[in-house]
């Protein structure tokens, strides 16, 4: 029997098990990494794009009018906010200034990575919790708030705790993991300045830049929103209905109790995140697929549960 590679750090593991598989990389469904299934077309965006203006890789990138749409659409000034290349590099950034942080497990791995873990200093926290799911209630607290998946899971764009520092990923949003979009949002100007001397120089390319905006006016946060929470419950019902334990969230994945489900399913050339690496083995985060993927992926539960 061939085996299955095991699990990175970060998901989007399906072009590795698709060489182990032998099998097309194109043929694989992968919901190791949790994006938006509703999101708009992001390669049809960028040929438009650049059929319209051959020109935007051949000049240097300023951010300044991406920069002052997407704060726009937060409803934040736009001096507070700073685009990255990424949700990473907006944490890496912002650990950078802070220094320290408390990060209370389970919780996403690059915070540890890029800190220094004080059990007195302010917490990092992702909000939705990454990997369980679930909000923080209205009086809870943090320094930093991770917010990548907050948009999805509520329909609005952050929480708005303006004294702490606040975290995005259009990545996850806009489902373009390679294109790399994220952001940062300030507790105030200076704060943001302070970011922004840190940051390299030209950090976010012209292209992503350049899509910014056009991705902007393709959002609808409280639709997206709504459509996931019913996709998430039509999954859920699928997956108990065949047996399998089924954990809710608030979020754009479900989670799923079962010992060696990565493997059963990646030979069904689906591809699910092991949980292991955040302490909690047997337990696998699930991302909502496309709609038009929904059947293959429900008949891939039904043969991992038989096997």
């Amino acid at each position: 029997m061939i085996s299955i590679p095991p699990p990175g750090s970060h998901g989007g593991d399906a072009q590795l098990i698709a060489r182990a598989l032998g099998v097309d990389p194109a043929t694989m469904i992968d919901l190791s990494a949790s994006m938006n299934p509703f999101a708009p077309d992001v390669a049809a965006l960028i040929v438009e794009i650049l059929d319209r203006d051959p020109g935007t890789l051949g000049r240097y990138p300023n951010p300044t009018a991406a920069t002052g749409a997407l704060a726009a659409a937060i409803g934040v000034e736009p001096d507070l906010v700073v685009l990255t290349n990424g949700g990473s590099e907006a944490i890496a950034l912002v650990a950078a200034e802070t220094q320290v942080g408390r990060v209370i497990e389970p919780e996403f791995s690059l915070y540890r990575r890029h800190l220094i873990v004080d059990p007195d200093a302010p917490r990092w926290r992702s909000n939705p919790s990454n990997p369980l799911g679930a909000l923080a209630v209205e009086f809870d607290g943090a320094g930093v708030w991770d917010e990548a998946f907050y948009p999805l899971a509520t329909g609005t764009w952050t929480r708005g705790d303006n004294t702490a520092w606040r975290l995005g990923s259009l990545t996850k949003l806009w489902n373009c993991p390679g294109l790399r979009l994220g952001y940062v949002i300030a507790p105030d100007a200076a704060a943001a300045d302070r970011i922004r001397h840190r940051q390299p120089q030209w950090a976010v390319n012209s292209l992503a830049l350049a899509v910014l905006p056009e991705l902007l006016a393709r959002t609808d946060l409280p639709g997206w929103h709504a459509q996931i929470g019913d996709l998430r419950a039509e999954f859920a019902t699928a997956l108990e209905t065949l047996g399998y334990c089924v954990r809710p969230t608030a979020a754009n994945w479900v989670l799923v109790d079962h010992p060696d489900l990565r493997s059963l399913l990646a030979r069904q050339r689906v591809v699910v995140r092991d949980c292991t690496s955040f302490g909690l083995p047997g337990l696998h985060r699930v991302a909502l697929s496309h709609p038009d993927d929904f059947d293959r992926v429900i008949a891939a539960f039904a043969a991992a549960r038989s096997a």
